[in-house]
C-alpha cells in the first residue's frame, strides 16, 4: 500500500490528524492496535478547552458535541470544609469549559471517517515504523496473520505512552523528563445524574473530584495509594468515602448507584523532546502525559494535531516546510505550559505523604488567595482554559 501519512494509533489524536488531512485533501491510513470495540469501550477524561471545542467543530464533528456537552463557566474548588472558590473561566479568560466525553468524540470521529471514506485498519498487529531518517519512510503491520507494508511521506505516531512511535527516535536524540507522584485517582462511573458544577476537593483525607460525562452518567473519584487493590473498594466503600471529602451541602447532593465502570490511575508528568525526528512526529500520549488534575491531556493531543495538520497541509498544499520544521518547538511550548499548570494544581489539591503542617498551611493560603484575589484567579483561569493556539 501507499499513501501520503501512516498514522499509528487509532484513538482520538490518530483520527482527528487524519479527519483534518482529509479535508485539506492530505491522504492517510490509520492503524489502530485495538477492535474498534475496544476502543470505544475505553473511558478516558472528557473537559474541553474552547479551543479544543473550536477545532473539533473545524473538523465537523461538532453537531453532537454542542448539543449534549456540559458548557461550564469554570470548575469550583472547595476546601477547609465549606470555603470555595469558582476558576471562572467566562469572567476572568472569555471562554468556557465544556464537559463531553471521550468516547463521545471517538465515536463522532469514526463515523465522520467512515462516512468520508477513510482508510482506518483495526486489530494491526506488530505496527513498525522504518527508515523514518530518509525522505522514504514506511511502516509494517500484520493484519490477520499476513505481514503487510505501507509507503508514505510521513508518519504520524499517535499511538500512546507505551506505543511503538517514541521508540524509533534515537535514544542519543531523544530526552525525557519525568515526575511520578506518589498517589493515584480511584474513579468510578455511574448511570446516576451529575453535580451540576465540575467539583475539586481538597481535604485532610484526601483529593476528591465530582465530574460528568452526560445528564444521566456522572464520574468520580477519589485519591488513593498508588498500590492500592481496586478489589478492596466496592461501591459501597467508595460512595460514603467520597461524600466524607466534600462539604455537606455538596455530598447531599450526590446521587450514588451501581458503578458501570472502576479503574485506578496513577499520577505522573511526563515530557519527550524532541517531538519529531526525520520523517516521523509525535503527538498526544505518545510524546506527554500530564496529571488528570489539570484536565489537559487530550486538550494536549487535539492543539498538537492542530500544529501538525496544518504543517503537513503547508508542505502539501504550498510546499512549504516551516511548519513540519517547527512543528517540535511549537507543541512543546504549549505543553510546558500544561505541564506547569497541571503540576501547579496537583500540588494544590493534594495530601502528600510525610506533608508537614507547614505545606498544609501553604496550601490552604493559596487556596485563600485565589478566593480573593482577581489578579491570582485571573491568571489561574487563563492558564486552565488553554492559552491561545
Amino acid at each position: 500500500m501507499q499513501t501520503q501519512v501512516v498514522i499509528i494509533g487509532g484513538g482520538p489524536a490518530g483520527l482527528l490528524l487524519s479527519q483534518m488531512l482529509h479535508l485539506r485533501g492530505v491522504d492517510s491510513i490509520v492503524l489502530e492496535l485495538r477492535s474498534r470495540t475496544y476502543v470505544l469501550q475505553r473511558i478516558r477524561a472528557g473537559f474541553l478547552e474552547w479551543g479544543s471545542v473550536e477545532i473539533l467543530r473545524e473538523a465537523g464533528v461538532g453537531e453532537r458535541l454542542d448539543r449534549e456537552g456540559f458548557f461550564h463557566d469554570g470548575s469550583m474548588i472547595v476546601w477547609a470544609g465549606a470555603r470555595q472558590c469558582l476558576i471562572d473561566t467566562r469572567k476572568y479568560a472569555g471562554r468556557q469549559m465544556v464537559a463531553y466525553g471521550q468516547t463521545n468524540i471517538t465515536e463522532d470521529l469514526y463515523a465522520v471517517r467512515d462516512a468520508m471514506g477513510g482508510t482506518i485498519i483495526d486489530e494491526a498487529l506488530d505496527v513498525a515504523p522504518h527508515a523514518v531518517d530518509t525522505d522514504r519512510p514506511w511502516v509494517s503491520f500484520v493484519k490477520d496473520g499476513l505481514e503487510q507494508r505501507i509507503d508514505c511521506d510521513f508518519i504520524a505516531g499517535c499511538d500512546g505512552s507505551y506505543g511503538v512511535s517514541r521508540k524509533a527516535i534515537p535514544a542519543a536524540v531523544l530526552r525525557t523528563y519525568e515526575k511520578v507522584y506518589p498517589f493515584g485517582w480511584l474513579g468510578i462511573m455511574s448511570e446516576t445524574p451529575p453535580l451540576e458544577d465540575i467539583i475539586y476537593a481538597n481535604h485532610p483525607r484526601g483529593f476528591a473530584l465530582a465530574s460528568q460525562r452526560n445528564p444521566r452518567l456522572s464520574r468520580y473519584y477519589i485519591q488513593c495509594d498508588r498500590d492500592t487493590d481496586i478489589a478492596d473498594w466496592p461501591d459501597d466503600r467508595f460512595w460514603p468515602e467520597l461524600k466524607a471529602r466534600f462539604p455537606r451541602s455538596i455530598a447531599d447532593e450526590i446521587t450514588t448507584g451501581p458503578s458501570i465502570e472502576k479503574s485506578i490511575a496513577p499520577l505522573r508528568s511526563f515530557v519527550a523532546e524532541p517531538m519529531s525526528y526525520g520523517r516521523l512526529y509525535l503527538a498526544g500520549d505518545a510524546a506527554h502525559i500530564v496529571p488528570p488534575t489539570g484536565a489537559k491531556g487530550l486538550n494536549l493531543a487535539i492543539s498538537d494535531v492542530y500544529y501538525l495538520s496544518r504543517a503537513l497541509s503547508s508542505f502539501y498544499n504550498d510546499s512549504d516546510i516551516a511548519g513540519l520544521e517547527s512543528y517540535s518547538q511549537t507543541a512543546l511550548k504549549r505543553v510546558w505550559g500544561a505541564v506547569r499548570i497541571s503540576w501547579y494544581l496537583t500540588n494544590l489539591l493534594h495530601r502528600f505523604p510525610n506533608q508537614g503542617e507547614f505545606d498544609l498551611r501553604m496550601q490552604e493560603n493559596e487556596l485563600e488567595y485565589l478566593a480573593k484575589s482577581e489578579a491570582a484567579m485571573r491568571n489561574l483561569a487563563e492558564q486552565y482554559i488553554g492559552m491561545p493556539l
